[in-house]
């Protein structure tokens, strides 16, 4: 799809709108959030909290980058090591990490913005490294594809408990949680299939560490849901900050934060209270879109900008999409 000059200036003017409406960034480690320093992170997409190296947060690029899984310290900013995937080949989209109960990283090269272009993605597992430093490491790779035919999705998220690994596609009317085998298979394709409807255009999911819920968020909002051993049942709206493009979600290693990422050079990680923590709640103060999103009364001058701000961000969004389409 080809966009005029005048139309693609406005929605970059837009998008300096967006930054100018956002929150600032957040001093490293303040209040858990931090912000990611590397140049060589500008697309990160996704995000977990280690569980052997206290502070220390796994996130990678979505494209145009290689095999490469960055661990950064939340309390700098900084990388504190670069690992290689060997034995995967090059992936194409990678969107989503996750760390299992095995307490193998799982990565999920599972994006595919033509929405069906690729009859199948993979799904990549390795050991978290318990030496943080630059290092390659073995990786498995496993074929995975959809019951229902291919799809676009960019989360990905291990079951803290069971080891299940579930995909949620990224659908803009709304998409579907897909569960995988029981066990993944490294020999034969892994059929995941739809098991509940998602309301939501979501771009991450996480577990919480009891695994008792499921937090996706999208662009602008998100959503709480109780697990109820995979019979999902909605629980709130979640509290997500306006970014200028929410990407990534992972709980904190004790369950009382959300934590909030965005693409872009020097990007935010920022935190909110998760569903059940003291001060949560779907009508809580939001620093963000979430609860904005879904209600309120929007009025007054703080309303209108907040309108605003969503408007313009979608218009970011768009374009930055486009952009993606016309690397591929």
């Amino acid at each position: 799809m080809r966009r005029s000059p005048s139309s693609v200036s406005g929605a970059l003017a837009g998008a300096a709108l967006v930054l100018a409406l956002a929150p600032p960034a957040l001093a490293d480690g303040g209040d858990g959030g931090f912000t990611i320093k590397d140049p060589r992170i500008k697309e990160s997409s996704g995000l977990a909290a280690s569980r052997i190296h206290p502070g220390v947060y796994w996130t990678h690029n979505d494209s145009d980058d290689g095999p490469y899984l960055y661990a950064v310290d939340s309390r700098t900013g900084r990388t504190v090591a670069r690992v290689t995937m060997s034995g995967v080949g090059a992936p194409r989209d990678v969107e989503a990490i996750s760390l299992g109960p095995d307490g193998d990283l799982y990565v999920g090269d599972i994006g595919d913005n033509l929405g069906g272009k690729w009859d199948h993605v993979w799904i990549y597992k390795l050991p978290e490294p318990k030496v943080l430093k630059d290092q390659t490491v073995r990786a498995t790779q496993y074929v995975v594809k959809y019951a229902d035919g291919p799809r676009n999705a960019e989360a990905m998220m291990v079951h803290p408990k069971t080891g299940r690994v579930y995909i949620a596609d990224k659908n803009e009317d709304g998409g579907h949680l897909y569960e995988g085998p029981a066990e993944l298979s490294a020999t034969a394709t892994n059929v995941f299939r739809p098991v509940a409807a998602v309301d939501l255009w979501v771009t991450d999911g996480a577990f919480s560490p009891d695994g008792r819920q499921l937090a996706v968020r999208g662009y602008f909002g998100g959503i709480a849901y109780t697990w109820n051993g995979g019979r999902i049942k909605r629980l709130e709206r979640l509290n997500v900050p306006l970014q200028g493009q929410g990407e990534s979600i992972t709980y904190t290693p004790d369950g009382s934060k959300l934590m909030y990422g965005s693409e872009g050079a020097d990007s935010p990680v920022e935190p909110e209270d998760a569903p059940g923590a003291s001060g949560a709640g779907s009508d809580s103060p939001s620093r963000g879109g979430g609860s904005a999103a879904g209600g309120g009364d929007g009025g007054g001058m703080s309303g209108q900008v907040k309108v605003g701000a969503f408007a313009v961000a979608a218009l970011f969004a768009v374009v930055l999409g486009l952009r993606r389409l016309r690397r591929r």
